[in-house]
């Protein structure tokens, strides 16, 4: 297998694991509902989200640092940007993990208006963290790699047209939810949701079932003997 095969297959395969953190609405259900934010219940269903959510936010950081050798070649200042607005992603998730802990504690204090209060904050909290986070920074970062996997030709001009669809689907149900149109969770916003997901699982799969295609922005990379990595490097033309 070729370095460039394997850095395909890398971020193939970290493209998909972002998508582990599906069953998480169903596992913070109970936790989450403002009815019940004290009294009894298992944190095991809550604890096994956030698992999934770290998972999901060290993948983030993990495709854009695999793709940034080679997609710097096209673009250097796109690419630097979609590595930190994916760290970015990534921490946003991470505070919500936190935020979700603590709202887990909370639930198991004594009944109290105050400690009733305090858990209604926590998950007003964790729902504005998820809408930034997952509900908009993807729509950034498929700007920012969209047009470096467009102009390079490294995948079907086709995928990062459906990034850039779904990048403005996404921009809309977040501004349409910050100003109250519709509910965080609805049928409008799950609907303009899917095409930012079908971008990110179909260059998921692409990536590992057929690789990079051939593109000038290729040309020259070969394994590091030093290293031994098989991470691409230049063979010492210009830019």
């Amino acid at each position: 297998m070729s370095p460039l095969r394997r850095t395909a297959l890398a971020a193939g395969v970290l493209y998909l694991l972002t998508f582990v953190s599906i069953p998480i609405l169903g596992l913070y259900a109970t936790v989450l509902d403002p009815e019940s934010t004290v009294g009894a219940g298992t944190a095991t269903a809550v604890a096994w989200g956030g698992v999934l959510e770290m998972v999901v936010a060290l993948a983030c950081i993990g495709t854009a640092v695999v793709l940034y050798p080679l997609v710097k070649r096209q673009n250097e200042a796109l690419a630097l940007g979609f590595v930190g607005v994916r760290v970015l992603e990534a921490a946003t998730i991470v505070a919500g993990i936190v935020v979700i802990m603590t709202l887990v504690t909370v639930r198991q204090a004594e009944p109290d208006p105050q400690v009733q209060a305090t858990g209604a904050a926590l998950i007003a909290l964790h729902d504005w963290t998820f809408l930034t986070g997952q509900g908009f920074l993807p729509a950034v970062n498929a700007l920012l790699v969209g047009p470096l996997l467009y102009q390079s030709r490294l995948v079907p001009r086709v995928l990062p047209m459906l990034g850039f669809i779904g990048a403005l689907l996404l921009a809309i149900t977040f501004v349409a939810t910050m100003f109250g149109f519709w509910a965080q969770v609805s049928s409008a916003s799950a609907l303009l949701t899917i095409p930012i997901a079908l971008w990110e699982l179909s260059l998921g799969i692409w990536l590992i079932v057929k690789g990079f295609q051939p593109s000038p922005i290729t040309a020259g990379l070969a394994a590091d003997p030093a290293s031994g990595s098989g991470v691409p490097v230049h063979s010492g033309q210009s830019g």
